[in-house]
């Protein structure tokens, strides 16, 4: 019996062979197709049919993307859209995750310079404190 598991995943690998396969993208689009599906699901209980048909559109070309994506054998074209997305989707990503670290850091404050937008940091218990923004120069008043 491992025999034929074998062949299969042997014949599997030889038919992905120099096909792209997923990437960041791939998963972003099965994602979103994730989420249509369970919105479609909660519009088909609310019995609302012309919002269930578009949502059906929507995910039938999501999946024929998907595939398409995942089967071709332009390679070149596919890392090219892939980091397009990797691109736009990174500082996104970015943003919320160093948002994240700085509400679990208590042993600082952050500011936000109104002027170029760059995050400062500084101890906790300093009292009321005048910084300097390092990248303008913009005073920033507040309590650390």
């Amino acid at each position: 019996m491992q025999g034929f598991f074998y062949k299969v995943s042997s014949a599997m690998a030889r038919f992905m062979y120099g096909r792209n396969g997923t990437d960041q993208l791939n998963w972003a689009i099965l994602v979103v197709y994730l989420i249509l599906w369970v919105l479609r699901t909660v519009v088909s209980l609310l019995q609302v049919p012309f919002a269930a048909t578009v949502i059906d559109v929507v995910m039938l070309l999501l999946a024929i993307a998907l595939l398409w994506r995942t089967f071709s054998r332009n390679l070149p074209k596919r890392r090219a859209e892939n980091q397009k997305f990797v691109n736009w989707w990174w500082p996104i990503k970015s943003r919320f995750s160093a948002a994240k670290a700085r509400r679990a850091d208590k042993e600082h404050k952050y500011f936000t310079c109104k002027n170029c937008k760059t995050i400062c940091r500084v101890p906790v218990g300093k009292g009321k404190i005048v910084i300097t923004c390092p990248k303008c120069g913009h005073q920033i008043e507040g309590r650390s």
